[in-house]
């Protein structure tokens, strides 16, 4: 017994003969794996692309990090405008101990700075301020970017006057 579906005529050829269309009764397996391979191909370009994202939105989390920090050492530099020069230092990487205000301001920034840029225990972060006269000042503050995909180290440096 033939389960097969009869030819239905789909029209006549020019020499008078009737053709039949095959019909297609299902999907070959080398179709099924050619659609496998490309949908994880696409797959895997999707998760490079998330990764890459990834890396991106850590880079920026730590420079918007670094430009906060700016902000509240400049913030506290104008509180004590009086002695705004004693918050002049080189690039440190360590909290000092404190004792004036400027020191305590300067040990509670470089605390802060590790701890929203890194660890506590973090080597690579750290901060400077250099007097540029006439009430000018830059901020710098630099750590290692590597967890964002960058180099070892990076930097953002800020001029203001206070």
């Amino acid at each position: 017994m033939n389960n097969r579906t009869p030819c239905v005529a789909r029209g006549r050829h020019r020499s008078g003969v009737r053709r039949c269309g095959r019909s297609q009764q299902g999907v070959s397996l080398l179709e099924v794996m050619i659609s496998v391979l490309i949908l994880g191909i696409g797959l895997l370009g999707i998760a490079a692309m998330q990764a890459l994202a990834l890396r991106g939105g850590q880079g920026s989390l730590e420079s918007s990090q670094a430009v906060m920090q700016t902000t509240s050492i400049v913030e506290a530099m104008r509180a004590n405008r009086v002695n705004a020069a004693s918050y002049a230092m080189n690039m440190t990487c360590t909290a000092g101990s404190g004792g004036s205000l400027a020191q305590n301001d300067l040990a509670a920034w470089i605390t802060a700075l590790k701890n929203t840029m890194g660890t506590a225990e973090d080597t690579s972060t750290c901060g400077r301020i250099e007097a540029l006269g006439n009430g000018r000042y830059r901020v710098t503050v630099q750590w290692d970017d590597q967890r964002a995909g960058g180099g070892s180290a990076r930097q953002v440096a800020t001029e203001v006057r206070i």
